[in-house]
């Protein structure tokens, strides 16, 4: 299962057509929440994703410290298209992205913004929570930090 690392210039046009749509799908539609989900941060981040029948099955982006936290790395937008959710993708994406993260920023912690009910997701790939539950576009959320 190969996974794909680009920066968002290296992107072509159908595979950020594709990324938008599956965080859309995801995020705003199936997920029922109507916030800015392209927000800025793209241009500045890696993006890792793979293909499976010529379609995006799983991506993460990797957000540079001081983009989404002051002093972290972060990685967010985790997805895994629905059809893909049973098998161990999650987990690999996680460990890819993890993997890049730690290459390009290596003296830095991550630290994400996880839905409360994916912690234990979360926990698998090594990260602890660091805050208490709060509500962001009206999904529980939790602060996790991977350290270095």
């Amino acid at each position: 299962m190969e996974f794909i690392v680009k920066a968002f210039d290296q992107l072509t046009n159908k595979e950020l057509h594709d990324i938008f749509q599956l965080r859309v799908n995801i995020f705003v539609v199936e997920q029922n929440c109507p916030y800015p989900e392209i927000d800025g941060k793209d241009p500045e981040c890696l993006h890792v994703f793979n293909i499976i029948d010529g379609e995006i099955a799983a991506y993460a982006r990797i957000v540079p410290p001081g983009l989404s936290f002051e002093n972290e790395a972060s990685i967010g937008r985790v997805v895994v298209r629905d059809k893909f959710r049973k098998g161990r993708l999650g987990i690999k994406l996680m460990e890819t992205t993890i993997c890049e993260t730690k290459k390009k920023w290596p003296n830095f912690n991550i630290k994400i913004g996880a839905q409360a009910h994916l912690q234990h997701f979360y926990d698998l790939n090594g990260f602890k929570t660091v805050s208490e539950e709060y509500l962001e576009d009206d999904i529980p959320h939790v602060d996790m930090l991977l350290e270095r």
